[in-house]
This record gives C-alpha cells, structure tokens and sequence, in this order.
C-alpha cells in the first residue's frame, strides 16, 4: 500500500533539498564566498535555476524590505532580477548573504518559505542556521 505524502512531507522536502544544494555551493565556493564569488555562482546552473542578475536599486522593494527577486518576464527562463536596497552597495562583503536568502525563490518559486531561504543560505556560507537568521536580522535592521 503507497503512503500519502503530505503538504508537510513536502515542505521538509524541499527544507532539506534547498540545505543540500547550499551545502554543495559551501563545497564547490567555499568558505569565504564574497561579490566575485556570488557573481561567478549567479551563472552556475548546478545552483542557479534560472539567469539573475543583481541592481541595487530600492523601486521594487517593500519599505524595509532588503531584497526582492523579480521575474524579468512572463516564464522564468527569461531570468531574474534580485534587487538589493542599495544602502548595501558600500557592504559588498555582506550581499552574498542578502543574495543567498532570495535565490529560493529562483530555484523553487512560490513554494519556497522562509525556512527554505534560511537553510540554503546558512549552509551555502556553512553556518549554523540561527547564526545566518541573526545575520540576517541584523542587516534589515541597518535599514531602520
């Protein structure tokens, strides 16, 4: 008899596959993965679903909000534009983890939670993942 996977299932599922994947970027980018190393991971397609680029640029961004992932247009193969609020612009060093928390909505879409966003990037810069959530926390509240 074939067991039902629920929305639950699903949703750890795809936890632990975002995690996997941020620990094979921790892997192939190592440790210290800063603006080269981000700009050289945005076109690999082993981890980047779909082309993205990054703006700093606040338009597209709710007020306090330090990122957004856009379409570029109506299907995804035609990319993604990750904006960054550009109060980090002189952070360079930070933006990875900014970038890092708004690729799950590139590689998963809408089904991508927070949790998702926290697990991928906690493990792609190989940290524990209240430490990244902290990390997190405390580059939005630079936006205050």
């Amino acid at each position: 008899m074939a067991t039902q996977l629920t929305a639950e299932d699903a949703r750890s599922s795809l936890t632990e596959h975002a995690a996997s994947k941020g620990a094979e970027i921790h892997e192939a980018y190592g440790p210290n993965l800063g603006w080269s190393e981000l700009l050289s991971l945005l076109k690999d397609r082993r981890f980047v679903r779909y082309p993205c680029a990054v703006k700093f640029d606040e338009a597209d961004l709710e007020p306090g909000e330090f990122g957004h992932a856009s379409p570029v247009g109506d299907r995804p193969d035609a990319g993604f534009v990750i904006s960054i609020h550009p109060f980090f612009l002189t952070q360079l060093d930070r933006v990875p983890a900014l970038v890092l928390y708004q690729l799950v909505l590139v590689n998963y879409g809408d089904f991508a939670s927070p949790d998702d966003a926290e697990a991928f990037g906690a493990a792609a810069l190989g940290l524990p993942r209240e430490a990244y959530y902290e990390q997190i926390c405390d580059l939005s509240d630079q936006l205050e």
